[in-house]
């Protein structure tokens, strides 16, 4: 029998990447693995935000470790926004040329009554569509229009074309979790390395040859 190619081709660089932002609104220190084991440790002063993070993180078997120190005094989207952008950016550095992933993906979660669905292209392509339904103005300390908005953030540097949509739903902290868990499923398999790519590696998904260069 001739060798199977289907499965995970074999890792050659770890797929890394750490990032330091520093405005006169926040800093962040945040450092990813994306072939990791779910190990997150997160604090941004949000508790909210935090337990978002560490769902979003943990279902996409990132290993994850991120402080922030924002300026809460004046409210929380500097914060939220920026670890979007510092997060996004960290997930375009980690995946460089972007060979071998898979990059299409889809996924749903639901939670209780919530349902939630979030598609994502890494096309290099940065586009988000954001649908969340949210009736409260917070949660906790998080206003959850800036939960549609690091959704946003996040597709920004990360150059990803990214859906989150509610599809059922009563309760806004049951929405939210589902879109950050909907989302890491997503991301957990549009960055995965597949060998059907090619089989010496370094084979780019676009017909192109390249992705968002």
């Amino acid at each position: 029998m001739g060798d199977d190619k289907t499965g995970p081709i074999a890792l050659a660089a770890p797929r890394a990447a750490t990032v330091r932002r520093d405005t006169r609104e926040t800093h962040i220190e945040l450092a990813l693995a994306l072939d990791g084991s779910g190990k997150v440790e997160v604090d941004t002063g949000l508790g909210f935000f935090d337990h978002m993070l560490t769902a979003l993180c943990f279902h996409a078997r990132f290993d994850v470790t991120l402080r922030c120190k924002g300026d809460l005094e004046v409210d929380d989207h500097h914060t939220i926004e920026d670890v979007a952008l510092a997060l996004g950016s960290a997930l375009d550095q980690a995946l460089g040329s972007r060979a071998d992933i898979a990059r299409f993906a889809h996924a749903y979660a639901p939670l209780d009554e919530a349902l939630a669905r979030a598609v994502i292209d890494f096309s290099g392509r940065p586009s988000a569509h954001v649908a969340l339904g949210f009736q409260r103005e917070a949660i906790g300390p998080v206003a959850t229009e800036n939960l549609t908005h690091f959704f946003r953030s996040l597709a920004t540097t990360a150059r990803m074309t990214l859906h989150v949509t509610m599809l059922a739903g009563e309760n806004d902290h049951h929405r939210a979790e589902a879109a950050f868990k909907a989302t890491a499923l997503a991301l957990r398999q549009a960055v995965r390395l597949d060998a059907r790519r090619g089989s010496e590696g370094g084979d780019v998904p676009s017909t192109k040859g390249s992705l968002g260069e």
